[in-house]
């Protein structure tokens, strides 16, 4: 359980800032803040994916929520509207918990209120439910208007005339559908009375939306108010599908069971890293037939690269193996020109094939897989062919001038493109191009060569066995001999001919950290040492060291002001677990290594309570105190953390 105490709640600064996730396996979502203001454009209470994983549609932003104690009136809800906050239902917040899914809990004139939200799993549905916990003798009511957005969750909703406001009333359920080309959005309710309204709520703003530089201001559709008699538990079902409110009571407890088993089925009596296991949980999803990873919540879809990286945190260190054989199957099914997709729009069914590592990072997820179930079956069944298809297309080249020089390293990139994990781009700018020999992906494609080394073995086939061997060899000896920079002792970061670019960069630390490494003790520590210097934070690695002139402190201001800084000094969190890696292997025989890893981690740990509680965000200011920036909850960060911490 993780606690939100008394005066956080009460301080709107704190927990506005603070933000809950709930998720539905589907690529559905609800999430808002602890406080109750929408923050921002992606905040609601049930985002909808009409297009599994994808398709993802904010109907019902949230409820005005008014409790009536002998008849005196006291607004919960909380929003923020031009020049003033109104209502301040946060003033009444006396904790919030994950207890496994958000619960708040208010004291108002001694009475006592608990409201939760969940969403089951496998389907677009909200339940939320109101009920008084203590003693009381008083006249207790509760009026909710539910406030409906209907548009694509990137998108902001002005009052419209075309907007439908119409609805279907009957016993304990009311349905609407204003838009006919939007689903049906049913309430299931136990209310003692309905009363029709039809208002429009305008110029709700929303305080992140205005930072990052985007329209900021809202209108929601206020079409009913419901009351409730609190002498019983409140109950309201917001789904696409129908529901009835007798249903609340199962579906609980079937949520509640699923969320245990995930904890007892990883295996682990670290009760600190069980909220952890729960956010990994929410971002596996479905996809067709198999399983995939959405990136980030609230507004990624799902990424090739951050599935493969992301795999072993969410499905292997959490003892679901099954999970990462779907995942990586399903990918499987999308290779083209050797290349495993990048990015699943968000329209449109054609997947993107746009980065050199994604495909990379995949063998290490293969073989991730392979060492935990030993499952050499399937890769000899149904993956060996298609990995040896990706190293020959590899070899003689793919998209983008991806292709093996002749000094046995892979180039990539061409004028305008931006392939690697640090990605920005800006119009027609690319801020990192990074076009040549960019030093992780030497080190990916060595450990491809070496791991299909091995599945070659495994599978009788001696010829590709030796070849993948001679090929390894050859990029080693070019990369010791083109790779170290004596003036700084570490690596390059990139290089293209005659060009070398000395830019100290977090990408180094893959050389040391993958599972087969180009280097020698020597400079793997020399290289741990210098990233520990001049990139290491409590919350992650800077994407460029703090000495370099370009070197961006604080990611904040426009889009284009935050893209330029996207990888120039930010701090990533899924970083930490290739630098942990990297530290472990270069002190190994250090006693004082394990009180070390600790401290590294300990900043990235008390973050679980901190943006999205229970979550970890997806980059911090590369300056103190490491403000958490982009998006709140990230597959990869999750991920990373989780797997060093079960390591």
């Amino acid at each position: 359980m993780l606690e939100i105490d008394k005066k956080v709640c009460r301080d709107l600064a704190q927990s506005g800032s603070r933000e809950w996730l709930e998720t539905n396996g589907i690529g559905g979502y609800a999430s808002g803040t602890v406080a109750g203001a929408h923050t921002r454009r992606y905040h609601g209470l049930l985002v909808a994916a009409t297009q599994p994983p994808l398709g993802r549609m904010l109907l019902l932003s949230k409820f005005e929520e008014t409790l009536f104690i002998d008849g005196e009136r006291f607004e919960l809800s909380t929003n923020q509207y031009p020049g003033e906050i109104h209502p301040e239902g946060y003033k009444y917040l006396t904790g919030f918990r994950l207890e496994p899914f958000p619960i708040w809990t208010y004291e108002i004139n001694g009475v006592e209120l608990e409201k939760s939200v969940f969403m089951p799993h496998g389907e677009n549905t909200m339940l939320c439910r109101w009920k008084m916990t203590g003693d009381s003798s008083t006249d207790v009511t509760l009026e909710l208007k539910p406030l409906l957005a209907f548009r694509d969750h990137h998108h902001l909703r002005q009052k419209d005339a075309l907007f439908n406001g119409d609805y279907a009333v009957e016993d304990g359920l009311i349905s609407m559908q204003p838009y006919a080309e939007m689903p049906q959005l049913h309430f299931a309710h136990n209310a003692n009375g309905i009363e029709h309204q039809g208002h429009w709520y305008r110029d709700l703003e929303y305080a992140i939306e205005r930072e990052r530089g985007f329209d900021f201001s809202e209108d929601l559709y206020q079409p009913f108010s419901l009351t409730f008699d609190l002498s019983s538990d409140a109950a309201v079902i917001a789904s696409t599908k129908m529901r009835k409110t007798t249903d609340a009571a199962n579906l609980e407890r079937s949520e509640i069971k699923r969320r245990a088993d995930l904890i007892v089925r990883s295996e682990t009596d670290n009760e600190s890293i069980w909220p952890l296991i729960l956010a990994a949980d929410q971002f596996i999803v479905d996809r067709g037939g198999g399983k995939t990873v959405i990136a980030g919540y609230p507004w990624f879809s799902d990424w090739g690269r951050d599935t493969m990286i992301a795999l072993r945190g969410l499905t292997l260190a959490t003892k679901r193996p099954e999970i990462a054989r779907s995942i990586i199957l399903e990918f499987a099914k999308h290779i083209s020109q050797g290349m495993i997709p990048n990015r699943f729009p968000d329209e449109g069914e054609t997947p993107d094939y746009n980065t050199v590592d994604a495909t990379l990072w995949f063998f290490e997820a293969i073989r991730a897989y392979a060492d935990a179930t030993d499952d050499f079956e399937m890769i000899q069944n149904e993956l060996y062919d298609k990995l040896v298809g990706i190293i020959d297309h590899h070899v003689v080249g793919t998209r983008y001038n991806i292709h093996v020089d002749s000094d046995g390293l892979l180039y990539a990139g061409e004028r305008g493109t931006q392939l690697t994990w640090m990605d920005a781009k800006i119009g027609d700018w690319v801020v990192t191009p990074r076009i040549g020999k960019p030093v992780e992906i030497q080190a990916l494609w060595h450990n491809a060569l070496c791991i299909m080394e091995t599945f070659a073995e495994r599978v009788g086939d001696a010829q590709r066995q030796a070849r993948y061997s001679e090929m390894a060899a050859t990029g080693r000896d070019s990369f010791n001999g083109q790779f170290w920079n004596s003036s700084e002792n570490c690596l390059y970061d990139v290089i293209n001919g005659d060009e070398k670019d000395g830019s100290v960069r977090p990408n180094q630390i893959f050389a040391v950290s993958l599972t087969h490494s180009m280097l020698d003790p020597k400079r793997a520590r020399a290289i741990v040492k210098k990233v520990e210097a001049q990139l290491l934070t409590p919350v992650g690695l800077r994407s460029l060291s703090p000495n370099d002139p370009r070197y961006v402190a604080i990611y904040t201001g426009s889009p284009l002001d935050r893209d330029a800084g996207y990888h120039q000094g930010t701090v990533w969190g899924w970083l930490i677990g290739h630098f942990v890696d990297a530290y472990r292997k270069v002190h190994s025989k250090d006693v004082r290594a394990k009180k070390r890893i600790d401290e590294i981690l300990a900043g990235l740990r008390e973050h679980l309570s901190e943006a999205a509680v229970g979550q970890v965000s997806e980059i911090f200011d590369g300056d103190p105190p490491h403000k958490a920036r982009g998006c709140p909850a990230q597959a990869w960060s999750v991920a990373e953390l989780l797997r060093v911490l079960n390591n």
